[in-house]
């Protein structure tokens, strides 16, 4: 098993090591030289062992290339990082969740592992797994296990409610993942099974974020922060401190998925952080989301258009900068904004609020601050 992974990533070239942070940026020409000394079986070379350990404490003395360094090919598509959805389905039923039905349906194995192959292939050396809640979907350990093989660098997204089950435990200890983020729907028992309307659930919460911590892995939180447990905010933020994690804060509701604006209900209006000015951003060239059935957009939000990866292959996204590109036209409601130099939102997150009917204050900040 790999400890570390030399790959292209954009326009160069990285040495990064599962379960950290930390990454090198390596010259073209020490990539092709571990390229050589991998297919050659030769050893280390020696400014690999000076920077292994002076940036990870990693000791490769005497070892082989080959049994410690996974390096991946140039991919000719260019994408460097991606997200996919592995089911739906949750345990939890949060009345602010954008997926809404949150139906339970995905791959089955050959599949799911064709589509990894083809995620590998198209560059992406980060890779998101979410759902749902990914890691109740039947899959997830084989999923995690063979994205990990192939080179990739996992972030979790996770509710933490099976962090704590032996198998996923170790699973995830021996194959160290890149992150797991956990969500914090509240910093009381009350709060958190309130907003999950699920009884028990912030014990479960508590029993895997306490487990993944005393095993070391690598944690963060997204605190959510919704109509129901606003008033817990600096209990929140005080919760994260006490477990020293850095977290961010989620404060804007989104629709559904299939166009419903009853998530938009659960959002607390005074506490809704301001977005930066929307200057574009790279979806659909550098990075996609994948869907439970294997139909590739350019993000979670813009999945108009989307690309059948298991019919069309890696080849298929080669169409997928040109979708993007097209769904970034202001049209609509927003056609005509006099402000759009300044606007906060992207087109796609405008055009779902758009189409759920959703009130003009609730995503146009513009509007809420009386421009």
């Amino acid at each position: 098993m790999h400890e570390l992974i030399a790959a292209p990533f954009l326009d160069h070239h990285l040495l990064v090591r599962p379960g950290s942070t930390k990454a090198a940026r390596l010259p073209a020409t020490a990539y092709r030289e571990l390229e050589t000394a991998v297919a050659s079986g030769a050893a280390s070379p020696g400014w690999l062992v000076d920077v292994s350990r002076k940036v990870w404490g990693l000791s490769l003395d005497e070892r082989l290339t080959r049994d410690t360094v996974l390096v991946r090919s140039l991919s000719p598509h260019g994408y460097g990082r991606a997200s996919y959805e592995l089911n739906l389905g949750c345990n939890y039923d949060c009345e602010h969740c954008y997926l809404g039905l949150k139906r339970f349906s995905g791959l089955e194995w050959s599949e799911r592992e064709r589509l990894l192959r083809v995620i590998h292939d198209a560059g992406v050396l980060w890779l998101q797994l979410t759902g749902g809640e990914p890691m109740i979907d039947k899959l997830f350990a084989e999923t995690y296990r063979r994205a990990h093989e192939l080179g990739m660098m996992v972030e979790i997204l996770t509710n933490g409610s099976r962090l704590a089950a032996p198998k996923n435990l170790t699973l995830l200890t021996e194959r160290r993942p890149n992150r797991i983020t956990l969500s914090l729907y509240g910093a009381t028992e009350e709060s958190y099974d309130g907003l999950t309307r699920r009884k028990g659930a912030y014990r479960m919460f508590m029993k895997g974020l306490n487990a993944a911590n005393e095993a070391g892995l690598p944690l963060d939180l997204a605190l959510i922060i919704t109509r129901h447990n606003a008033h817990e905010h600096d209990r929140m933020r005080a919760f994260a401190d006490q477990y020293a994690l850095p977290y961010r804060e989620y404060t804007h509701m989104s629709p559904t998925i299939y166009g419903g604006a009853e998530t938009l209900a659960s959002q607390a209006p005074d506490y809704l952080t301001d977005r930066e000015p929307f200057r574009g951003c790279n979806a659909g060239h550098t990075f996609f989301h994948v869907d439970p059935h294997g139909m590739a957009s350019i993000c979670k939000v813009g999945r108009d258009n989307a690309i059948p990866l298991l019919a069309e292959g890696v080849e298929g996204l080669s169409r997928l900068g040109g979708i993007a590109d097209s769904l970034m036209l202001r049209t609509g409601g927003c056609s005509g904004c006099q402000l759009s130099g300044t606007c906060r939102v992207c087109r796609p997150l405008a055009k779902v609020y758009q189409e759920a009917k959703a009130p003009l204050h609730i995503y146009c900040q513009h509007t809420a601050k009386g421009s």
